[in-house]
């Protein structure tokens, strides 16, 4: 079957209290993911062609396609993505290995690297996402992107692997935060799952 369907969180909606409520976490999952699930199945039922090709190839070429594969095929993976990057707070742990050495390189510090993450997504004018991404030259670099784009499609700025990418549109965070977004954005590090952000750099760095 074709159709993307919208998956079960890897863990509880209160899983990540006190920095993400609960509210934000079952809205956020089951309303606003899942419209985008429903746009992207939409689009896809005028395209045969596209029915079955995975997402990533979509994205890799959603210059050439109608506007939902943008919005619609962005908002599900950047989402689905985004679910898996977070963890329970006393689960977050930290870089390990070839990944921590590479952030220590490439910034100076872990908390160097997340200063600047944190001003890309600060900065971000209205709603949008900002990354931690392996670039075209295997390198670590920070970037930001409007709306549901994100760093794989051809439409992006800066092109590369996602590592970590935080939402900063507000439905993410304005229960808790209201508008504070750099407050969100600071306490974000402590529901990072660093065990999956140091596999997906292994596994990016292994690929270029």
């Amino acid at each position: 079957m074709w159709r993307f369907e919208l998956a079960p969180l890897p863990y509880a909606y209160d899983a990540l209290e006190p920095v993400i409520d609960a509210e934000t976490m079952e809205l956020h999952h089951s309303r606003h993911h899942q419209t985008y699930v429903n746009g992207l199945n939409s689009a896809l039922e005028a395209r045969e062609d596209l029915q079955g090709t995975p997402l990533e190839e979509i994205l890799a070429r959603v210059s050439d396609l109608p506007t939902a594969f943008r919005n619609h095929g962005g908002g599900h993976w950047n989402h689905a993505f985004f679910w898996e990057s977070m963890t329970a707070p006393a689960d977050s742990g930290a870089p390990s290995g070839a990944f921590a050495e590479a952030i220590n390189a490439t910034f100076g510090s872990i908390d160097e690297m997340k200063s600047q993450f944190n001003s890309a997504g600060a900065g971000q004018f209205g709603s949008g996402w900002a990354w931690l991404i392996v670039n075209g030259d295997g390198e670590l670099e920070i970037t930001a992107t409007p709306n549901q784009d994100n760093p794989l499609m051809d439409v992006a700025g800066t092109r590369g692997t996602p590592i970590l990418g935080n939402d900063v549109w507000e439905h993410a965070y304005y229960v808790t935060y209201r508008n504070r977004r750099a407050d969100y954005l600071e306490a974000w590090w402590q529901v990072v799952n660093w065990d999956v952000a140091s596999a997906r750099y292994d596994a990016a760095v292994a690929g270029n």
